[in-house]
Formats: C-alpha cells, structure tokens, sequence
C-alpha cells in the first residue's frame, strides 16, 4: 500500500492567530473553579444516605456484591473443580515454603487456611489466589533467622560435653516473630488503604519488581541448598549475606540419602510438570504431582526408616487441629519494624500486579485500595493464628484460572481441604523427607529463573529499565531483601530524576505546506523559517534542570546573550566617551553668540542628539511595536558566529515551545522573566506557546506574577504555528511566503 492510499483526508481551517488573550475570549474560560469547595466536600462526605451507606458497605464487604447473584448452575462446577485443585498445591506449597520461613511445615498450612477465607470476603479479584509465595516466605524466613538463630538455643550437654539444639524453644520463638511480622505488616496495609495510598505500588515499576523476584529466588535456592544436600552449614546475616553462605565447605558432609531422595524427586517433577505444559490443552486437570510426590516419599521414607537410618532430616511431628488465637509479640515491633513495610510493600505490589492481570483479561475493575485493606487484614487476622505473610501466587491463580474458576468461591473450596488436611491427615506427613519440599521449592522457581530472558529484551527495548532491573538483582543478592529492595527503590528514583535532568533540547522547524513543527535534527524535511528560533525541551522545566534549560537555549540558537550584553555596554561605554570628547571639542570651538543665537543652536543640538539617542535605544521600541534593527542584530549575531552555524544572522524572535511542560516553579518563572529581560536588551522578541492546554501552568504563571505590563498575556500563544505568524506578520507580509496562515 503506497503512501497516497494510506492518507485518511485532508482538512482546512481557517482562524484567527490565538493568544492567550484572545483565547480566553474566544472559548470562554471560566471564572471561577468547577471543583466544589473544601467546605462542601468535606460536609459532603460527612453527610449519610441510604445509597452512599450502601456504596460504602458494598466496597468495604465486596462479598456482599456478588455472593446474592452467585449463580449456582453457571459458576459451581468451575469454582468446584478450581477449588479443589488449588487445594491440592496448597498442601505441598505450604509445606515447603514454610521451611523458606524457617518455621514448621503445619504453620504453612495454618497460613493456606485463615488468609484465604478473609480474603475472599474482602477481596475484589475474584482469580488469584492468596497463600504461602517464595518471596514473601524468605523475607519472613531473614527475619526470624536473625532474630533467632540456632547459636542462641545451642547449650552444652553435660554428660557428654556435645552441643545441643533446643529445636522446640527456637521453633517457639521463630513462629512468635513471624507473626509479630505479619501483623504489623497487615497493619501497614490497612493503614495505607484506609489513606487511599494505594497508588504507592506505582513507585515500583514492572524492572523492578522482576529483578527484586529474580535476587529473591537466588536467596531461596540458597536457603535450601542445605535440605538438598543435608548438611548444617552456618548461616550468616545482613548485608552481603550470600557472599559468606559456605556451602562449598560442607559438601564433603553431604548425606548420599539426603541427596538420592533430592535428586530422584528433581526428576520426577520436572519431568511431569514439562508433560503439563506440553499437554496443557488436553488435560482436563494438570497432574497434582506435588501432592503425589509428597504422598510417595512420605510412604518411602516411613517403610524405609530413611530418618533412622541414612539420617536423611524429616518434617517430624505435625500437630492436628488448629492453633487458637493468640497476641502478638508487641515488643519485637521496633526490631521488625523496616523489614514489615517492606514485607507489606512488596507483598501488596506482587497482589495488585496480578489482580489487575486477571481484572483485565476477563473485563472487571479491581480497586487498588480496598485490595491493600484486603490483603492487609488477611495478614493481620493471620498472624492472630500464627501465620506468616501472605499475597499472591502466580502458578496458583493461573491453576485456579484455567480450571474454571470464576469466583472466590474456589477459594473457600480450597480453603476447606486444607482444613481436612489439618484435623484428620497432617499427622501422616511426619515421615515426608524436608528434602522433597526443597525440591517444590525449586521447581516452582522456574517461572521466576525465567525472568533472566528479561535482560535482552530490556537491552534491546530501554537500557534505563535495563540497568534498574540489573542493578536491583544485584542489590538484592548482595545487600539482602530489606535493604536491597531500599537500594533499589533509590536506584529507581534516581534514573527519574536523571532523565528529567538530562531531556533532549531541538530545535524546531515547519514541515513545508503544513502548520507542524517537528525537530530539525530527526527530521529532513523540517526547514527553520528565517529569523525565528523554536527551541523545546523534551520534559518539564524545573529548578533541577533550569540552568541546563537556559545553557542548551544559547548553545542551540547560536546566541550568547551574556556576551552580547557585554559587548552592548563596551558599546555604549566607549560612544559615551566618544560623545563627550566631542562636545568638549565644541566647547572649545564655540563662537560667541548673542543670546538669540545661543537658543537656536541649543534646541538644534537637541534635535540631532534627540535622533542619536533613538538610533541606539531603538531596541526597546522595537520590542514593543514590532520593528527591529537588523544592522544591529547582523552585527551582534556574527559576534558569536552564527554564520558558522548555518543559522540566520537576522534572528528577531525565539519561540519557546512549553507544550512538554506539566507544571512551572518559582525557579523556572525567574528563569522566564530574565529571558524576556536579557533578549529584549538585545532587539529579540521572546514568545510563549503551547502550554494554554495545561490550566495549571498559566495559571501558575499568574499566580506569580509572571505577567506584567512588559510580559503581558499577548506573548503566550495557543500554538507554535500562531506564535510564528504573529511574529511574521510584524515583520511583514513578504516574510509570509510560504508559511500557510
């Protein structure tokens, strides 16, 4: 198809040339604010009705929105089979990343049980499914390594002289801190929904979150690398952590039975869950192969007393029932206090990425707050039953997707055979090896170990999303997960600030025929019209980037006003000196006069100074009425070499183009105003365009005072194009040729 056929028309308009004044006239702007004022809206969200109570029990309780309507017929089955199938990779799940938390398998469990049922009454997602994830159970787990690590529950035998480890009371005390974690967490969360902060997740950008998950999963492979080869290595914390993680050293420890069950266990899962993916379409159901492999080991290691005999670590005794409710542990709240908002801010970023995933795929609104106040309470009622963190889980939600869920009822379902699990078969897992749920762990890793192809793709799309997602990894690794996800946030920031500091400065010029103004530098076509400068920036200007603004004006256009004014008042230094000598020259010259003669000569004198004046004080006229000196632009012009520039040397005006800009600071009005002063001195018309469709910025101009009687609202035009036949049309209609009007 040929560039003709793909041309949808042509238009015409005719129009006046808009400025601001004439803008203002012409499309009526308003007076007054349409916004109500702080008074009544404040009354207004005091005052009560039954609609307004009912909107807000309704998003308070989105349960009650569509549990009245749940069909039954339509949605059961789906929700059934869904339920029960993310029930299944609950169990193993929960297990096994308890043991990343550093806490027994049974509170993973506790953790796949009450979160859930809270979230499904609170939530707004009606797909993902909340429970135990990688991440977040890592960051529980660096936590209540630290803060209990086995030197501190390690006491001499006294028969023997041989160390021992009080497993109980370091269990006791772990499960104490990650629940005095989690609460505090959820607490964070539902602070900072009942605050509608919930568009904090937006400082998060998609590089970062994926690099912090990818330096997340190498300190879970880390963290489990003991299970596999069943060796005791000594943990480190803090920062540069996984640098001192000595496992090398105690691979001639390793327990060949440990290690045989690793291996065996790696296959079988890897294997099966490739067929799933391959077959994904045909099955009716993925292979729980999780669960089978769980039930498997469990079966061989209690017939093969692996425990007993090849010393192979076993989960132990999983108590039944459930835990009643209990308080946290208050105290510990300072000590955790950094890393419960990042546990909170990360776990709720994961939440709202993947709820608005699913929102948007299946065309429903997932409100970003009451998803923090959700998410929030589930950790805070959780951590009252001694449960850990939760969010999110992305091979969860995509099972609980694909298998016809359609609600938060599958949740439920899901919910109730983890409490069968619980009261009647938990006490049957106490011979499953801790091995094979290291084993879980790793293969549920392979969609985050993927997340590595990101960095040809970023290399080849942004290299600042490049550098964030890298830097953030290697934070991560080596600073660990708090203060990682700290460093990287800054990092993140930072490239922010930078790019607005360091924008791309053009120079426009009008594509021939048309009213577009396009950068002379990426576009052939783009010709500058004689005598008229556009400059623009490619962000907004602000304090951090207005010197740099006004340095890249003088490079681009070729002038420098600090020069040039310096060289005006050399000028008029050196004609003053001049002026002087000559009169003293007539002084001494003078005839005598009678006093009639004297007056004649007086106001002759007058006259011819009178015209002397206006010869070199004619660039404030002509800034005023529209005329300028083109002798003396010539002259000054060529001073700084614009002949060499291949720009015109008769520019009489510049045009700046603030269409990039969003918003002006007191910094940038100062750096205006000393524009239009510094170029008036030497005969060059400043005009102001395209920033009539931001409100904010002329109304932040006049707020301080930008217009006056020297800058008034006339040199701000609606367009590029307006400013430049405003500024042709004073030079004179033979400067209009070619320029459409």
């Amino acid at each position: 198809m040929g560039v003709e056929e793909q041309r949808a028309g042509k238009f015409y308009v005719e129009r006046d040339v808009l400025d601001e004044l004439c803008l203002d006239q012409v499309a009526r702007r308003r007076t007054h604010s349409t916004t109500p004022p702080l008074k009544e809206r404040v009354k207004d969200s005091l005052r009560c009705s039954m609609p307004k109570l009912k909107r807000s029990v309704l998003s308070t309780l989105p349960v009650l929105s569509w549990l009245p309507r749940y069909s039954v017929r339509d949605n059961g089955l789906g929700d059934l089979i869904s339920g029960i199938s993310v029930g299944i990779m609950h169990l193993p799940q929960g297990m096994a990343y308890a043991l990343l938390a550093s806490v027994p398998p049974v509170f993973g469990l506790y953790t796949s049980f009450y979160p859930v049922l809270v979230y499904c009454i609170l939530g707004t997602s009606r797909h993902i499914s909340i429970g135990t994830f990688a991440v977040i159970s890592i960051m529980i787990g660096s936590v209540t390594e630290r803060l209990a690590p086995d030197s501190d529950f390690t006491f001499l035998n006294g028969t023997n002289g041989t160390a021992v480890l009080d497993v109980t009371a370091r269990d006791a005390y772990r499960v104490q801190i990650a629940a005095s974690t989690t609460v505090l967490s959820g607490l964070f969360q539902v602070l900072l929904g009942m605050v509608r902060f919930g568009f904090v997740v937006t400082y998060l950008s998609e590089p970062l979150v994926r690099g912090y998950t990818t330096g997340a999963a190498t300190h879970v492979v880390v963290s489990q690398l003991k299970y596999i080869f069943g060796i005791h290595p000594a943990r480190f914390s803090g920062p540069l952590s996984q640098v001192y993680v000595n496992i090398c050293r105690h691979l001639p420890e390793t327990n060949i039975g440990a290690l045989v069950v690793s291996l065996v266990a790696l296959v079988v899962l890897i294997v099966v869950k490739e067929l799933n993916s391959c077959y994904e379409k045909k099955l009716p159901l993925p292979i729980p192969i999780e669960l089978i492999v769980i039930v498997a080991a469990t079966l061989i290691s209690y017939y093969g007393n692996l425990n007993s005999q090849y010393d192979v670590a076993v989960v132990g005794e999983i108590p039944r029932g459930l835990k009643s409710p209990s308080l946290p542990d208050v105290s510990l709240w300072g000590t955790v206090v950094g890393d419960a908002f990042a546990v909170a801010i990360v776990g709720y970023a994961i939440n709202i990425s993947l709820g608005k995933t699913f929102g948007l795929k299946h065309g429903y609104k997932v409100d970003s707050n009451q998803e923090l106040v959700a998410l929030g309470l589930s950790n805070t009622v959780g951590g009252f039953f001694q449960c850990y963190s939760v969010t999110s889980s992305m091979s969860r939600s995509l099972i609980q997707e694909s298998t016809g869920g359609r609600t938060q009822v599958a949740g439920v379902v899901s919910s109730v055979i983890v409490l069968i699990t619980v009261l009647q078969l938990g006490t049957l897992f106490g011979e499953l090896p801790k091995a094979v749920l290291s084993c879980i762990v790793f293969v549920n890793l392979k969609g985050m170990f993927k997340q590595y192809l990101d960095i040809p793709a970023l290399w080849k799309s942004n290299t600042v999303d490049l550098l964030v997602w890298l830097v953030t990894l290697v934070c991560t690794i080596l600073l660990n997960l708090d203060l990682g996800l700290a460093a990287s946030i800054a990092f993140s920031l930072l490239t922010v600030i930078f790019r607005t500091q360091l924008p791309r400065y053009s120079i426009l010029g009008q594509v021939p025929g048309t009213e577009l103004y396009l950068d002379t530098d990426t576009y052939e076509e783009a010709k500058e019209i004689p005598g008229i400068t556009i400059f623009r920036s490619s962000t907004t200007v602000y304090y951090t980037n207005a010197e740099l603004y006004l340095d890249a004006l003088q490079k681009k256009s070729g002038i420098d006003v600090g020069k040039l004014l310096t060289r005006k008042k050399k000028r008029d230094a050196k004609q003053k000196r001049k002026d002087k000598k000559e009169e003293k020259k007539q002084i001494q010259a003078k005839p005598q006069f009678t006093p009639e003669q004297s007056n004649i000569r007086s106001l002759c004198q007058s006259k011819v100074n009178w015209a002397y004046e206006q010869q070199w004080t004619g660039l404030d006229l002509g800034s005023e009425t529209g005329s300028h000196g083109d002798d003396a632009i010539t002259q000054t012009s060529s001073t700084v070499g614009e002949e060499k520039r291949g720009r015109s040397s008769k520019t009489h005006t510049i045009i700046l183009d603030l269409s990039t800009a969003s918003f002006v600071d007191t910094v940038t009005v100062m750096m205006l105003n000393n524009i239009f002063r510094d170029y008036r001195e030497i005969d060059i018309d400043i005009y102001l365009a395209g920033c009539q469709g931001e409100f904010c910025v002329v109304e932040q101009l006049s707020r301080a005072s930008f217009f006056s009687e020297s800058i008034p609202k006339s040199r701000l035009f609606t367009t590029v194009h307006d400013a430049v036949l405003h500024s042709l049309r004073l030079q004179g209609a033979s400067d209009l040729t070619g320029v459409p009007c």
